[in-house]
């Protein structure tokens, strides 16, 4: 098959916007979690470069208005994958017993467990410590 020029460069231009989407979503997250003012920053700049792309396409410019769109969802790409970064609020990761307990407990089978009698009790205390009197005339 044989590809005309004008439509091998969408078509690379393509391949390449999905492999960054790809490699934002499947890669291994940093090390380090990325200011939310940084992510912020790179949201915006993505916004002008989809801007910028609305402009060039509505001065008839498709090349100029098409590497716009992709730059802005490359900046994109890059926001998401550094926003997978490890918080120090996160829970640990790891096996050496410093894991989360699972929710909700599971048996042995895998189905969950859950203590309905003291579930029941404690939110029947919770309610009647936060009943506000009715107020009928």
């Amino acid at each position: 098959m044989v590809v005309a020029p004008s439509q091998g460069w969408k078509l690379a231009l393509a391949a390449a916007l999905l492999a960054a989407i790809l490699l934002s979503a499947c890669a291994r997250a940093p090390r380090r979690a990325v200011a939310p003012s940084d992510l912020r920053r790179l949201v915006i700049a993505a916004l002008v470069l989809y801007s910028a792309g609305v402009f060039a396409a509505s001065r008839h410019s498709p090349i100029l208005s098409a590497f716009a769109y992709a730059a802005g969802i490359a900046v994109c790409t890059l926001a998401a994958w550094l926003s997978r970064g490890i918080d120090s609020e996160d829970p640990p990761r790891g096996g050496d017993g410093g894991e989360w307990p699972e929710w909700p407990p599971s048996e042995p089978d895998g189905a969950p467990w859950l203590d309905w009698e003291a579930f029941e009790t404690e939110f029947r205390a919770y309610v009647e410590s936060h009943r506000e009197p009715s107020a009928r005339p």
